[in-house]
Formats: structure tokens, sequence, C-alpha cells
């Protein structure tokens, strides 16, 4: 584990005894975000780096980490692969878990491009992910915020209008004249997401609260 001021490099290992890199942005709260680069990415893309610094700032601890496969974690990259990719994130979850962290959201980005390696299994992984039936699967008590750029050419904008007609609890936000990365709107995008994370930050602890007067007892849920 290397240290970067309130940046640190740490290692964890997924169920396949391949070593996780990620950078943890830690702002002495143990209230914890999870950011996921996209498809054939890195935790150190432009949006990655951004949104956890703007996290941290804001007094929200959070953890940027590479895929296996991807930038510094051991593996072979593949196509599809997003089953393993949960493995990877259960296995990050896990670990902040036991260092006694609240994991409070998880910010994902991309999946698209069009160059990659294919293999039988991860064709077969891709060609059975639906994501009408994922979209269904998301649980009513999990927030769900979808940001899309109108001019983005590797998915279509189109794609977030579909995808809120099957998310119950969601909110869509569609940025004007932004492409993929968001090159001329990182700002925006920030703020979008930081907006997102505080309200239902918020919320969730006031119903934790509640809950301990007997009030409410489900659990508060959110993604990106």
């Amino acid at each position: 584990m290397a240290d970067f001021g309130t940046q640190r490099k740490i290692t964890i290992t997924n169920y396949h005894e391949e070593k996780l890199v990620g950078i943890l942005h830690d702002a002495s709260s143990t209230s914890l975000v999870i950011v996921c680069h996209g498809f054939q990415s890195n935790k150190e893309r432009i949006p990655m780096v951004n949104l956890a610094a703007a996290l941290e700032k804001e007094g929200i601890s959070a953890f940027r980490f590479d895929f296996a496969g991807n930038g510094e974690s051991e593996g072979s990259f593949q196509y599809g692969n997003y089953y393993r990719e949960v493995e990877d994130l259960r296995a990050v979850v896990q670990h902040f878990r036991e260092e006694k962290y609240v994991i409070t959201t998880i910010v994902g980005h991309s999946k698209g491009k069009i160059m990659y390696r294919v293999t039988e299994e991860s064709l077969m992984d891709r060609l059975n992910t639906i994501t009408h039936l994922a979209c269904l699967s998301i649980p009513e008590n999990c927030r769900t915020l979808t940001v899309h750029g109108s001019m983005d050419e590797t998915v279509s904008a189109e794609d977030a209008l579909e995808f809120a007609k099957f998310i119950s609890n969601h909110e869509l936000h569609i940025i004007e004249g932004a492409d993929h990365e968001y090159s001329c709107h990182q700002d925006e995008l920030t703020s979008l997401v930081l907006e997102f994370i505080k309200v239902h930050n918020d919320k969730a602890n006031n119903t934790s609260k509640q809950t301990r007067f007997g009030r409410v007892n489900k659990p508060i849920h959110s993604r990106f």
C-alpha cells in the first residue's frame, strides 16, 4: 500500500486469486462510494479521477479501481465478462465492509467500444445479458441515476431513454452536447452525480435515525 497524501493505493484479491488495484480517496469518512470504469478502460480515465476527487473534497470517501484484466490489475481482458466483473465488485465491497466502511453508492461508466478479444465464454456472457431484465431486477428501494450525453456516439442517448421506462426508482439527465467521455462537460457531470449522492445520503441518514426509533425498517440503496 502506497500513500499519496489523502490517496492510497490498495490491492484487493478477487475470488480468482487475481490482484485488483485501486486508489482510495480517504476523506476520513466511513461512507464510501465505489467508482467503476467502463469497457477497455481503467481507473485513471478523467471521469473516474474527477468524480473521486470531487467526492473526497465533499468529505465522502471514494474508491476507484481496475477490473481484472484492465489497468494495473492482474488477469486477462475479455469481451463481455460482466459476471466476472460483478465478482470483482463483490470482492471490493466485501473488503471495505470488513474495514467497517458503509458502501452508499456505486458509480459506473460506459460499456462500449469496438476493439476486443472475443472468446466463446465471453461472447455467451454478453449474449446472455438481457438489459431489459436487468433493469427490471433493480429493487424499487435502490435509487438509480443515469447521466448521458446527447452527442454520445459510443452508446446512443436513446438507450438511456429506453432504460428509464423500466427502472422504477430512477432519475435521468441528458447533458446537451456531451460526448461519451463528457470531454467538455466534466463539471456538469460531477455536479449532477454529487448532488444525487449527497441528497440521497442525507435521506439515508435520516432514515437510519428513524430506524432506531422503529419507524422504518427498509434499507436505502443507491447507484449511478
